[in-house]
């Protein structure tokens, strides 16, 4: 039995993310140094992340069919629109994909909005290597080719729709201009008409409308242009030395703009200030984490219901070999009461592209991979791949915390773990102490399972309880050994369900100052 008689609890509950970049002693005890497959709740606490699967079993054709990511995927009329080998197709859950539009190009990512002028909801796509073109839905195509009068963008990289005209942006021999079409007519560029053009003095690398304002981004300044019209539209810098060169990192969350700039992710604030907005930069707690992007093939997607941006990246040494995510959460700071966002890591879902929008009125999140399948985020337990399936490798760790003093010795009697499994979870938790000091005696593996069942706090014994129901779960483990920082790491290597941590209290015996 442990000695009670000088025990001192110590309380962390999970919150702040994913930190890398602060000292030891000033990370909060909440905060995770590691924190991979894990997702920052909105409800409190990290819960491990749920996996993919396959939108349907076929996968989207191109001639030689292991050599051609998805260049886009789209939810459009409760379908999916995707682009692969320069043809785009139309697929649903089951059965074959559908060709729509051919000889489309490899070269660039597509670019595309949703829209309807005359009653009729359209899909338009810009690929940068042909004319942008639309599709109804009956999914017959349509391309821009200044059908009602004047001289149509040439092969555009970008498309917006914004005040019921059609903005297209970075032509392949105009790439700083962008060319606006008469009001409801997509295809009619005539002057008299409504449509023009002007140019931003450097080539356009993305657009987004936001609120009643279009957006328009450059490699290192941003633009807005308000107005209803060619008679009263009005474009203004917003800034300098600050834009992107990854235009699917560009997404509306939590009412603003959220994009990867060249030196971190930075947010558009939607408050005016002066006549201009407010520029502000919410990464720097994984800034190690932003110095490994490499800025091409670059996507990104919202998750609404979970108030969560997720953007995926290469790293040196390929694509899809190599390929990294971070998902960012808006949270209020329980330190601070601001809010912010809170960061972690994904590891194994391979993203070249992604869009989130309503199936059968369910808000649904897909991939299109670089295997030539469209995916579903947020689906199953594991990683589903062509070839097969891979467990989830998911990673919680604490900081090393000393419980206010690093010069005492404090000799551990348990751990009460704060968790809520969704169902049946086997996983396991280690203790470490004096930062993973190799000379330090380190106790071994816990093994946290479950039956789904349920149990009663305070009863619970690991490996015999049987946990699951209630709120708030309370695992109690008796710990041996001591040390002047302790942490705690969680791990799941497992194809079971997904579960919560919460917190956790370390209760220790003071000892002597080192």
């Amino acid at each position: 039995m442990p000695d009670t008689s000088a025990i001192s609890p110590f309380k962390a509950s999970c919150s702040g993310g994913l930190t890398l970049n602060k000292d030891v002693f000033a990370m909060h005890p909440g905060e995770a140094l590691q924190l991979s497959n894990f997702e920052p709740d909105i409800t409190g606490g990290y819960r491990r992340l749920n996996g993919t699967t396959k939108f349907n079993s076929t996968i989207v054709p191109q001639v030689a069919e292991a050599t051609e990511r998805i260049m886009f995927c789209a939810i459009f009329n409760d379908i999916v629109v995707a682009g692969r080998g320069g043809t785009v197709y139309t697929g649903t859950t089951s059965g074959s994909w559908t060709s729509r539009a051919t000889s489309k190009g490899t070269t660039y990512t597509y670019d595309f909005d949703k829209f309807n002028y005359a009653g009729t909801d359209k899909i338009i796509i810009a690929t940068g290597a042909a004319a942008a073109f639309t599709l109804n839905t009956s999914y017959t195509e349509d391309i821009i080719n200044a059908t009602g009068g004047g001289t149509a963008p040439t092969n555009p990289r970008f498309v917006k729709s914004f005040a019921n005209h059609m903005f297209y942006g970075g032509m392949s021999n105009s790439k700083a201009e962008v060319i606006f079409s008469a009001p409801f007519a997509e295809d009619d560029f005539t002057s008299g008409n409504g449509a023009g053009s002007f140019k931003i003095g450097t080539e356009v690398t993305g657009m987004k409308v936001f609120r009643d304002e279009l957006f328009i981004f450059g490699e290192s300044s941003i633009y807005k242009l308000a107005g209803t019209s060619s008679s009263n539209f009005a474009l203004a810098e917003v800034a300098k030395n600050v834009g992107t060169l990854a235009h699917h990192s560009i997404q509306e969350i939590g009412g603003d703009i959220i994009f990867l700039a060249a030196d971190g992710i930075r947010t558009i604030a939607g408050t005016a200030r002066i006549g201009d907005v407010e520029l502000g930069t919410v990464s720097k707690q994984v800034q190690d984490r932003i110095n490994e992007i490499k800025y091409d093939n670059v996507t990104a997607t919202v998750i609404r219901n979970k108030s969560q941006y997720r953007l995926f990246y290469p790293v040196t040494g390929g694509l899809e070999a190599s390929q990294k995510g971070l998902i960012a959460v808006i949270k209020i700071n329980p330190n601070t009461n601001q809010m912010g966002y809170e960061y972690s890591d994904i590891k194994g879902l391979k993203a070249a592209c992604c869009d989130s929008e309503l199936i059968s009125n369910v808000e649904t999140t897909i991939s299109g991979g670089y295997d030539g399948y469209i995916y579903k985020q947020d689906s199953g337990n594991v990683w589903t791949r062509s070839g097969g399936t891979t467990n989830i490798d998911a990673t919680y760790r604490s900081p090393d915390i000393t419980m206010g003093d690093p010069g005492i010795r404090k000799t551990m009697q348990r751990v009460n773990l704060n968790w809520k499994p969704e169902g049946a979870v086997s996983a396991n938790m280690y203790v470490k102490y004096n930062y993973d000091d190799v000379s330090t005696p380190q106790p071994n593996v816990f093994t946290l399972s479950t039956s789904g069942s349920g149990a009663a706090y305070g009863v619970g014994v690991f490996g015999t309880a049987a946990f699951g129901q209630g709120d708030l779960p309370i695992t109690r483990q008796t710990v041996e050994g001591s040390g002047f920082a302790v942490a705690v790491k969680i791990t799941d290597t497992s194809s079971n369900i997904p579960f919560s941590i919460k917190g956790f209290q370390l209760e220790f015996t003071p000892g002597g100052r080192a």
